[in-house]
Formats: structure tokens, C-alpha cells, sequence
């Protein structure tokens, strides 16, 4: 694929985002928290469209580069020439968030195991640390209904979402959305290391200590306050850093 020609046939709004997006799916293969080529992430192109740039189905998240990224409408037509397809399953979620959320910029989906044993828990996640408390200000739980091909689940999964960021998709994994890339993925970071510690301290068999609801009524704030109002921009730069010494793809 001709670098060039992509980057030259969109704004450099587009191109920022798609810079971003593929950035943010190279950082998740970094983590270890891809499922070889079945979980995505998408961000809206700048615009009234409501187009939406999507992963090439059947690149690995460590390959995808800012022109790999297909843009599709709505309606999972592709809107922009491209090799490749989109996985249907994963239109579905996507294009269901992106249409009834307007603040939904960026979403994140994952199938990382600790997500998924956690969304099998009868109780969810637990307010069993710091971690917890920021996805417990505003989680919601959507369940199961098999492998996400079905159009009429669209309903049911934004009203279950409501206005929330945060969504356990029950028995299959993670689902983050917000206002930008930076900040889904801090949502999915946050979301993501709290099933993990919930997870090793249930493995310790020992008795747990739930924290107080009074505490989790101000932890948005308290975010606020420690991130300086920067919310997940104020890491992405040395994510980025990062990203260039292992000569990831993500500005190709």
C-alpha cells in the first residue's frame, strides 16, 4: 500500500486520527491484551459523516499502520478504497456505539482473559481497589447473546451501555469508549489492571476488603485532580516514545 497516497487523500484531522488509532493498536499488542486478529478498536473520522476508521480484518494489531485502517459508514460500507475487509461481529458493536453516542470518539473492544473472568463473575467487578473505583463510577454490564451478528442487538447494547464509559460485556470481554483515543485507552487500562487485581486477590483465598461507597463517590474528581484535567493525553506522548524505540508501524 502507497503510504503517500493515502495521507494525501485526507484532512490532516483524518490523519491524526488514524496516526492515534493505529498507535493505540500497536500499545495493546504491546501489552499482550490482543486476541489474535478478533477484537478492535475504531475511532470516528472528523466530520458530520459519521464515518468511522476500523482494523484491516486479518492483520495482527502489531502490523496495523495509520493507512492500513479501513474507513466504513454506518453501514459497513467502506467509504475509502482498501485491500482489506472488517470483521462483521465487530462492525456490529462498533457501529452501534458510534451511531446512538455522539461523545464516543474512539471505542475499545478486547477479549483480554482477565476481562472475560471477570464479566463471568456473577458480582462483576468488585470495589476491591484504587484501580476499581474509576470504572465503578460509571459501569454498565451487557449480556451475552452469542457472537455479535445480530442487528437487533444494537438496541439492547446501548441501553444497557446508557451514557456510561465503561461496559462488561458478559461472558465475552471489555468495551471502553470517550471523547478521544488517549482516553478510551486509559479507560481500557484502568478497566483491564483492576479485573487483574481482582483477580489475583480472589486467588489468595484469604478475606477481602471492599472500599466504601463514600470513597467511590468522589474518585472522579480525584482523577480529575491527579491527571491535571489531561486525562489519558497526559501518558500518551511517552506511549508514543515508547512505540517509536520499537519501531512500531503506527505512522506508516
Amino acid at each position: 500500500m502507497n503510504t503517500t497516497s493515502i495521507r494525501d487523500q485526507v484532512s490532516a484531522e483524518e490523519w491524526q486520527v488514524r496516526v492515534n488509532l493505529a498507535a493505540c493498536y500497536n500499545i495493546v499488542a504491546q501489552y499482550g491484551w490482543d486476541d489474535l486478529i478478533f477484537t478492535h478498536i475504531s475511532a470516528r473520522v472528523p466530520g458530520p459523516e459519521h464515518h468511522f476508521l476500523i482494523n484491516p480484518y486479518g492483520m495482527l494489531f502489531e502490523e496495523v499502520s495509520a493507512s492500513s485502517l479501513v474507513k466504513v459508514d454506518l453501514q459497513g460500507n467502506k467509504v475509502m478504497a482498501s485491500e482489506y475487509e472488517i470483521n462483521p461481529a465487530g462492525f456490529t458493536i462498533h457501529s452501534a456505539v458510534h451511531e446512538a453516542r455522539e461523545d464516543a470518539q474512539c471505542v475499545m473492544h478486547l477479549h483480554t482473559k482477565e476481562g472475560v473472568a471477570v464479566s463471568i463473575q456473577q458480582q462483576g467487578l468488585l470495589a476491591l481497589s484504587q484501580q476499581s473505583l474509576f470504572p465503578l463510577s460509571g459501569l454498565s454490564y451487557h449480556d451475552y447473546e452469542g457472537v455479535a451478528l445480530n442487528p437487533e442487538e444494537k438496541q439492547r447494547l446501548v441501553a444497557d451501555m446508557g451514557a456510561t464509559q465503561f461496559l462488561m460485556l458478559r461472558n465475552h470481554g471489555l468495551l471502553t469508549c470517550a471523547a478521544s483515543i488517549p482516553d478510551a485507552f486509559l479507560n481500557m487500562y484502568i478497566l483491564q489492571r483492576a479485573c487483574e487485581i481482582q483477580l489475583l486477590a480472589q486467588s489468595s483465598g484469604q478475606e477481602l476488603i471492599t472500599i466504601p461507597d463514600a470513597i467511590l463517590a468522589g474518585i472522579q474528581q480525584a482523577g480529575q485532580a491527579v491527571t491535571r484535567n489531561a486525562g489519558g493525553q497526559l501518558a500518551w506522548p511517552g506511549l508514543l516514545r515508547r512505540l517509536d524505540r520499537l519501531g512500531a508501524p503506527y505512522q506508516l
